[in-house]
């Protein structure tokens, strides 16, 4: 047999010339190029292979094998164990390693494995929670770089929470379109602390000054975000918000000012606990009595009720095709409610707030419109 003379040959031959041989046997093992009896001895040899000396010939097998899928089993998963420059191969490329057996590497391996195994071909939902979980921010970079790894929400919501404040991964993340509106929200928290932390910005503005204005700028662009979730993302976002304790009573009466009613009547059903039917045909024709009853019900305190209503009516006329109006006409009249420009309190504060901010907004689109003539 051609293996048993291998096998004799292999004690008293130099590491070139082993890791040549081995190259070759594996190479005929993994292309069905024996006879079964041979085949069978070539697997014992591979085997005992494992244990020489030199990583140059454990190398040679491990690039013989790795993209087989007859390889034997005990053989790569001895090799994806191996030292990295053997296990490399392997980890990257072999199909033959389990989830389950991936896992483990990422748990126990190294960074470079680490690496390796987030940019395979094709990467599991479980494999790349283990990643989310466990990977630092470079793994976890190549991960949502990688277009074959399949990567579940609360894998992404892992990813936002551990590494947002990484502003290279915090940019592939955010340009990447199937991270769920929540975690979106997450990044824009990091990045507001990001720059609030800065020493550039607390040196212009000074601390206290630069907390509030970017949180302000936080709430802003959550109301942006609610515009490039998907409705059926609604429940989520909500949950995320409220959990994070963002779900103010100020970023609801900013919502309803700008007109995302449906996000509106989505926060309602998840405070209210009433079914979306009863919630939609109330914002719809619900009279002002049963409106108050269900912001009650949502914990919305009485001092918004008011405005609320005001606004929802506004809303319902734009709906049904009766009047024109945007968030300046509508912020206007929510004011209007509190008294007008000589209100004063919070939700007045507010409400001027957001008035001129349309007012500003309308401004700038009008000069672009003429730039543009």
């Amino acid at each position: 047999m051609v293996v048993s003379h291998f096998l004799k040959w292999v004690n008293t031959a130099k590491a070139h010339e082993r890791a040549a041989a081995a190259s070759a046997l594996a190479r005929a093992y993994a292309n069905h190029d024996l006879p079964f009896e041979d085949r069978c001895a070539a697997e014992a040899a591979l085997t005992l292979l494992l244990d020489d000396p030199s990583a140059r010939v454990r190398k040679a097998m491990a690039e013989a094998l790795a993209l087989s899928r007859h390889a034997p089993r005990q053989v790569i998963a001895a090799l994806a164990a191996d030292q990295p420059e053997v296990a490399a191969v392997v980890l990257a490329r072999s199909p033959l390693l389990s989830d389950a057996d991936l896992v483990d590497r990422v748990t126990e391996g190294s960074k470079a494995a680490q690496l390796l195994i987030a940019d395979r071909p094709s990467v599991s939902k479980e494999l790349a929670a283990a990643i989310a979980e466990i990977g630092d921010a470079d793994v976890c970079g190549m991960l949502v770089a990688n277009a074959g790894a399949d990567i579940a929400p609360l894998s992404f919501r892992r990813l936002a929470e551990r590494h947002g404040h990484v502003a290279s991964l915090r940019e592939a993340l955010i340009a990447d379109d199937r991270l769920p509106a929540d975690c979106r929200h997450i990044l824009l928290v990091k990045l507001g602390d990001a720059l609030k932390g800065s020493p550039l910005v607390v040196a212009l503005m000074g601390a206290p000054r630069a907390e509030r204005l970017l949180k302000d700028a936080c709430v802003k662009a959550s109301l942006t975000l609610i515009d490039a979730t998907d409705p059926d993302d609604y429940a989520a976002l909500i949950a995320h918000l409220r959990v994070a304790g963002n779900l103010t009573a100020s970023f609801i009466v900013r919502a309803i000012a700008h007109g995302k009613v449906d996000f509106f009547g989505s926060m309602l059903v998840a405070l209210a606990g009433q079914s979306e039917r009863r919630v939609r045909s109330l914002l719809a024709t619900g009279s002002d009595v049963a409106l108050a009853a269900v912001f009650r019900r949502a914990g919305l305190s009485e001092a918004v009720h008011g405005i609320l209503v005001r606004a929802l009516k506004v809303w319902r006329e734009v709906a049904n095709g009766r009047r024109v109006a945007g968030a300046q006409e509508v912020s206007r009249l929510m004011l209007e409610e509190l008294g007008g420009e000589t209100a004063d309190g919070d939700l007045a504060a507010l409400l001027k707030s957001i008035h001129l901010d349309a007012l500003r907004e309308n401004a700038r689109e009008h000069a672009l419109a003429i730039a543009a003539a």
